[in-house]
């Protein structure tokens, strides 16, 4: 396992690496994680994103300050993105295309930013570690010889869904149903297949949106010679066949960067206060109320940031909640229209919490009194939930990865996923039977430790790190 001490490479010059995620908490943050763990390794890293963004990241840990340097760009204006709009949690869903728009207006700036790297950086990239909405950079880099990976923060299932370009134009998916069934360039008996409201958002994936550029465009630019390697965060133990799947299926290496954990359980930079960030008091009352629950009785409930969760999926949801009768404490982000209904926090005291504020989500999913995790399903967390503390899962999947997720959970005994009707609605009596089947299921919650023991063992964890920190030399 690395030392928090620097540990120097091989290389008498250590590599300079650019690394660049789309503006999505989802992504920055796990960028931010692997920026960390190349510093460590002597590697000198340049991590660019907006000025909005990288305050809300937070410091680099003083021990990596002089080997992570952070560079702002600004945002240009885009007619209809709301003023300050840095990210997709500042929009919502229907306007994440705007931002994408915005995001292509980096292209000038970036440009400016490699070619002076004389005044910008201490000295030329080596490599441009990006993301999958980078379609304008890859000429930049081409232009100015860097080597480029792309970091994905999906699991490998979904670049083994997506395909590539010349599977996809010799095996078109044209109609929704397509989306519902494995692609004809998986060699084995697979899951890797939506339901129906997941389907239409990946159908609409491949077609153009505001931006001009559909994300499947954006993604297929892994195809070009510049694109060196393509690193995921996940592994083998959580993704089996995969990674060589895709590697024979892209023509180029396809690699795990682990999971990309950090070594606490801080979620912020602030210094936590009794387990609770010292700018957010006020969750103290919920912790010690988490304190005073018996031990794995409470299903800890979050949809994250991004998903485009309604009025009615709240309301179902709250009526499951209450109809299952278990302990929970509820992380709601709460905008006009999206409550349960006004007696429902009454009918649920002392058995329920329904947060409206900001949740730790990483200590509270660490806290002895929780048992399971109700989640969309995105891939971070599950790797929060599942692979890093062992949770069970109730799974309630929306759009991207998280169709791909829960089913291929629901095959590895460690989660129930909700049934849902073909336009996404579910019902109230189905979540609440899914969650008595978790919290009751003594062989889904053994599966999931199981499974957590496996895949996230630290040391192979801090290997997979080693290793890609061998590959960037290899293959600069």
């Amino acid at each position: 396992m690395v030392d928090t001490k620097v540990v120097e490479t091989s290389s008498s010059s250590p590599l300079h690496v650019v690394v660049f995620p789309w503006l999505a908490f989802g992504h920055m943050i796990p960028f931010l994680e692997l920026s960390k763990r190349l510093a460590q390794h002597g590697l000198a890293v340049t991590f660019v994103s907006t000025p909005r963004n990288a305050a809300r990241l937070g410091a680099v840990p003083p021990e990596l300050s002089a080997h992570i340097r952070i560079a702002k760009l600004e945002l240009p204006v885009v007619e209809g993105l709301p003023e300050g709009a840095e990210s997709t949690a500042d929009v919502s869903q229907e306007k994440v295309e705007l931002l994408k728009k915005a995001f292509d207006g980096l292209a000038v700036p970036f440009t400016n930013l490699v070619a002076n790297h004389d005044c910008c950086f201490s000295r030329k990239p080596d490599w441009i570690i990006l993301d999958f909405a980078h379609s304008w950079v890859w000429p930049i880099a081409e232009e100015h010889k860097i080597a480029c990976a792309m970091l994905l923060i999906y699991p490998v299932a979904m670049m083994a869904f997506a395909g590539p370009k010349h599977e996809n134009e010799a095996h078109p998916r044209t109609t929704t149903e397509d989306y519902m069934v494995p692609p004809p360039w998986i060699p084995f008996p697979s899951t890797l297949a939506y339901r129906r409201h997941g389907a239409e958002w990946m159908a609409g994936a491949f077609r153009p949106n505001a931006s001009g550029v559909s994300d499947a465009d954006r993604f297929w630019q892994v195809h070009r010679p510049s694109c060196r390697l393509v690193i995921h965060r996940s592994c083998p133990e959580a993704e089996p066949r995969l990674f060589e799947l895709t590697t024979e299926l892209f023509a180029k290496p396809v690699m795990p960067a682990g999971l990309l954990l950090p070594d606490d359980v801080v979620d912020d930079e602030d210094a936590p206060v009794n387990g609770v960030a010292s700018h957010d008091q006020p969750f103290l009352s919920t912790m010690q109320w988490l304190d005073a629950q018996p031990r794995r009785s409470v299903l800890y409930v979050a949809l994250g940031s991004e998903a485009p969760v309604t009025a009615a999926h709240v309301r179902e949801l709250a009526r499951g909640l209450e109809l299952s009768g278990v302990r929970f404490l509820w992380a709601l982000r709460r905008p006009a229209g999206l409550l349960p209904d006004d007696g429902f926090e009454a009918r649920v005291a002392g058995c329920g919490v329904v947060r409206g504020g900001w949740v730790p989500q990483v200590r509270v999913l660490a806290h002895a009194a929780v048992g399971a995790f109700l989640t969309h399903c995105g891939w971070g967390s599950t790797v929060e939930g599942l692979f890093r503390f062992g949770h069970p899962l109730v799974m309630l999947p929306f759009i991207v990865d998280q169709g791909l997720v829960a089913r291929a959970m629901a095959e590895r005994g460690v989660g129930v996923e909700v049934p849902r009707n073909d336009d996404g609605s579910f019902s109230g009596e189905d979540v609440a039977a899914a969650v008595r089947q978790v919290m009751e299921g003594e062989a889904l919650a053994r599966n999931a430790r199981e499974l957590q023991k496996v895949v996230g063992d630290r040391v192979r964890q801090e290997q997979y790190i080693d290793e890609l920190v061998e590959n960037l030399q290899r293959y600069k």
